[in-house]
């Protein structure tokens, strides 16, 4: 029996030095691997985003406890991508703790970003057309189609600042999420880890970029549903949700808010605890 095994968490200074290590293991990982990851984490996300959509479909409760709803929903999205193991492009963020120790270049960190942002697309829009395919947007008598588009117009509308601000507030909490995670020893402890910090920044209506790759292109595709039974259900047009276009998308959208993500994450998060944990170790080396 190894007598140096505990179950306590680890402590600030500790969940830094691990934070440093993972992002620098995570920096230098090959590119096959590292881009399987990140699939497989954009469509975890899209589960998530899936299951909220689910719940908060036709509710009646009053405006924060729907929302609420979602954010526990939505957790399931990070628990899959911590637990199962995948690359999160919010998440990795973090990688900047790294950067900083010049345990990682510039390059490698930049790298990383770009292969996991692009495979969380491909994943997350993966889910987007299995979802089409399963044509689960009609059930509910249209409750659940109606709710997407509603989702996807108001993220349409958004102002460029705005949406910035609001990637920069998700991501803090998402980055909070996974910075916390590193204390847990166990299972059970990185979902905890998780639940509180996701319920609120989906609660409060922040904006995160890797769910935005799926909820704005399912709500773009069901409005482009030939299907008239959708359309009978809603009682509506698509010429109803005007802003819900591609070019706002990934204009208004999708841009500010990956823009407000990285800040949010890697400055607010990674470069803080980076600043009082690791700072003094690396400057007198």
């Amino acid at each position: 029996m190894d007598n140096n095994y505990t179950v306590d968490a680890l402590l600030p200074p500790e969940m830094a030095q691990k934070a440093e290590e993972i992002g620098a293991s995570k920096a230098k990982q090959d590119f096959i691997k590292t881009a399987v990851l990140a699939v497989l984490a954009g469509a975890f996300i899209a589960f998530g985003a899936v299951f909220a959509t689910l719940i908060t479909s036709g509710s009646n409760l009053p405006y924060g406890i729907t929302r609420v709803l979602a954010g526990l929903a939505f957790s399931l999205g990070l628990i899959l991508v911590v637990v199962g193991g995948a690359e999160l492009f919010t998440g990795n963020n973090l990688l900047t703790m790294a950067w900083a120790s010049r345990r990682v270049s510039t390059w490698e960190m930049l790298h990383n970003w770009i292969i996991v942002w692009l495979g969380n697309m491909f994943g997350a829009f993966s889910i987007v057309i299995l979802m089409l395919l399963s044509g689960h947007f009609l059930f509910g008598e249209g409750l659940i189609a109606s709710n997407i588009l509603q989702i996807a117009e108001a993220k349409c509308q958004l102002g460029f600042v705005q949406a910035i601000v609001l990637g920069i507030l998700c991501n803090i909490l998402v980055c909070l999420a996974i910075w916390l995670c590193y204390s847990a020893q166990s299972t059970q402890g990185k979902i905890l880890a998780i639940i509180f910090p996701i319920t609120a920044f989906v609660s409060a209506g922040f904006e995160h970029s890797v769910a935005n790759m799926y909820f704005i292109p399912m709500g773009l595709l069901v409005k482009k549903s030939a299907d008239p039974v959708l359309w009978d259900y809603l009682s509506a047009s698509p010429s109803q949700f005007e802003a819900l276009t591609w070019s706002n998308y990934l204009i208004l959208n999708l841009l500010p808010v990956s823009i407000g993500n990285i800040i949010g994450g890697a400055a607010f998060v990674g470069m803080a605890y980076w600043f009082i944990y690791l700072r003094k170790t690396n400057t007198s080396n």
